[in-house]
């Protein structure tokens, strides 16, 4: 098969296409043909070696395709079933070997492209949404980055619960986008500071969390967005890692709570990763949550998808297509 490989860590001209040998999977493991692999801003910081894992390696946290094979061990599922996953490592491939227990089953009202542009990222905005900081009709949320994968996704669960949101972009067409999909206040950060802009439409009160995925460029000035005893939830750095944080400056600001959550421990378990990939494929299928794919590229591209991600020049999802 061919495969995406990084074998020493560095930009977007790390990620080498190669043939390799077809895996066979274990006892507990489907293999999956991908016809659609997501692009996240994950494989960046596996790629350039934020997160402690060792090359030589096949980056990608998220497919969707066809069953190709079940382990002795597996049960409930079969040969041909259309299934997608996401935080395993390997996807950047032709075929990829999973636990049965990480794949879920794609209902007849969602194409295969459709499950691998929102597993990751859907699932994401849905913790964030409605376990990190369970959003209620009364709260106000700022969400960094509202034209972008998770941002466009957290902004339609948020104003389906009835939240307040205001949120960030960087240009006037995104911003377009972000009062499309129903953001309540936009803020173009490359005109107007955003912290200020926020305490104009707060009238000074703050905003009760900030979801931030920006990370250094935004954060101190999303701690300061808070009102006091609000959460800010850092659960990306795009624009590089946030610096370590005394806690007596949570104290000073109003008894702040801050978190860096990861999707993994909020689908620890397998009726977590079925409750969240079922609620996100029914929105999908009803149209409470609309998709975009930015744009699909050839596996041997990846290179290109990730110089695009890393300059913030996409609008929703990039897939690779094997």
């Amino acid at each position: 098969m061919r495969a995406i490989r990084v074998n020493e860590f560095g930009g977007p001209p790390a990620l080498v296409l190669e043939n390799l040998v077809d895996p066979v999977p274990t006892g507990d493991e489907v293999l999956v043909r991908l016809e659609a692999i997501g692009v996240n801003f994950i494989d960046v910081y596996h790629r350039t070696g934020r997160y402690d894992i060792a090359p030589p390696f096949t980056p990608g946290m998220e497919g969707a395709g066809v069953v190709q094979a079940v382990g002795d061990e597996v049960t409930g599922f079969a040969v041909g079933d259309r299934v997608a996953s996401a935080m395993q490592i390997g996807s950047y491939a032709e075929l990829q070997a999973i636990p049965a227990a990480e794949a879920v089953k794609l209902p007849d009202g969602i194409e295969t492209k459709e499950a691998a542009a929102v597993m990751l990222q859907g699932m994401t905005a849905h913790y964030l949404a409605h376990s990190t900081f369970e959003l209620e009709p009364d709260h106000t949320a700022l969400v960094h980055a509202g034209a972008g994968g998770v941002g466009r996704l957290l902004i339609q669960m948020a104003k389906r619960i009835g939240a307040r949101v205001i949120t960030t972009v960087g240009t006037e067409a995104k911003a377009a986008i972000a009062r499309a999909l129903g953001a309540d206040e936009v803020i173009v950060y490359t005109e107007d500071d955003f912290l200020e802009k926020v305490h104009r439409l707060t009238d000074g009160v703050g905003v009760d969390v900030a979801y931030d995925a920006v990370g250094i460029s935004t954060f101190d000035r999303s701690l300061n967005a808070l009102k006091p005893r609000g959460m800010l939830v850092l659960y990306g750095a795009a624009s590089g890692a946030v610096p370590p944080v005394d806690p007596i400056a949570l104290m000073a600001k109003g008894s702040l709570y801050l978190t860096r959550p990861s999707l993994a421990a909020y689908v620890s378990t397998r009726e977590d990763l079925i409750r969240r990939s079922e609620d996100i494929f029914t929105w999908v299928s009803s149209g409470e949550l609309h998709l975009h794919i930015d744009r699909e590229l050839p596996l041997a591209q990846a290179s290109e998808a990730h110089t695009a991600l890393e300059g913030r020049d996409t609008i929703g999802k990039v897939l690779l297509i094997p």
